[in-house]
């Protein structure tokens, strides 16, 4: 049997399609899989801040198009790149195995969140992270950096921050460990679905609905399913940054949900428990929870459609 993978062309990306490739050939001696690299409108603004990237879907439109279009047979994206309304013709095949769903701080000095020092260049590319930071470290000068991960670290490297903050699942998968340090997940929650790869297939394909099952990971796609049930719960309606993260335990599974201001001086939080069977219930009460927790902060609830 022959398939392509349709991909973006980052050095993570290509990473991400070859570990699912990789899991596909152990599985099915029979099989070939190529990989077709997608430029997508993303990639196009490479240089811009995520932040400053307004088409929701800007890194996977294209890619799941193709499949649309049968031009490839399924697509790998980054699960947190994947939006909740995303092609209505396809679906989640699989989620593989989850990496760290957690951020790291980088820096050249090896500094965990209390040790940087007052007035420090942290270089953040998302909204949820600045907020996050001006939170917890509001003494800290939070500077937009744009590019890869290569080129987030070249410009550490060359002096322009002091630090930056990055998903550890990217830093892991692209090998580089030194002077990186996790970030407490009880402050630094991460985007829905961080950490995992999405596998996306047309609804009418039966056969890869078969293949794909093979190495599926329940596990990670029963936080997932959390997760995003969670964010398409609050999300659309949600003008502020929101991290969210669900970890299972033998039948257990919870969900702890952050919510901040845009300007990062407020936050609420919620913890939901439930099991692992039925994680759509658990995205739902974690959000109604959150929504509720809201709205005891004045200038948060405008935001709350």
């Amino acid at each position: 049997m022959r398939l392509v993978a349709g991909t973006r062309g980052s050095k993570l990306a290509l990473i991400q399609t070859d570990e699912v490739i990789r899991n596909l050939m152990q599985m099915i001696e029979s099989i070939e899989v190529f990989r077709l690299i997608i430029k997508t409108s993303g990639d196009k603004m490479d240089g811009q801040s995520i932040s400053s990237i307004n088409d929701v879907g800007a890194f996977e439109k294209e890619i799941n198009n193709a499949v649309d279009n049968d031009e490839v047979d399924f697509a790998v994206h980054s699960m947190k790149d994947l939006p909740i309304d995303y092609n209505a013709n396809l679906m989640i095949a699989a989620v593989s195995d989850r990496e760290s769903p957690y951020d790291a701080l980088v820096s050249n000095s090896g500094y965990n969140i209390t040790e940087i020092p007052s007035g420090a260049i942290v270089g953040i590319g998302s909204p949820r992270r600045e907020a996050q930071l001006r939170y917890l470290r509001p003494d800290l000068n939070i500077k937009p950096i744009s590019g890869n991960i290569d080129t987030r670290i070249r410009k550490l490297e060359e002096g322009f921050f002091d630090a930056i903050i990055l998903a550890e699942a990217g830093l892991n998968r692209l090998n580089i460990k030194n002077k990186t340090k996790r970030l407490p997940p009880k402050d630094f929650p991460a985007a829905p679905g961080q950490g995992a790869i999405a596998i996306t297939i047309k609804r009418d394909r039966e056969d890869l609905r078969k293949i794909f099952k093979q190495i599926n990971n329940s596990k990670s796609n029963a936080e997932i399913t959390a997760e995003r049930t969670f964010l398409s719960q609050i999300g659309s309606g949600c003008k502020v940054p929101i991290g969210a993260l669900a970890v299972s335990k033998r039948d257990n599974l919870s969900m702890y949900a952050m919510l901040f201001s845009s300007d990062g001086k407020h936050r609420v939080q919620s913890t939901f428990h439930g099991r692992i069977n039925n994680p759509e219930e658990v995205g739902k009460k974690a959000a109604k929870e959150l929504i509720k927790e809201s709205e005891k902060v004045a200038n948060m609830v405008k935001h709350i459609e």
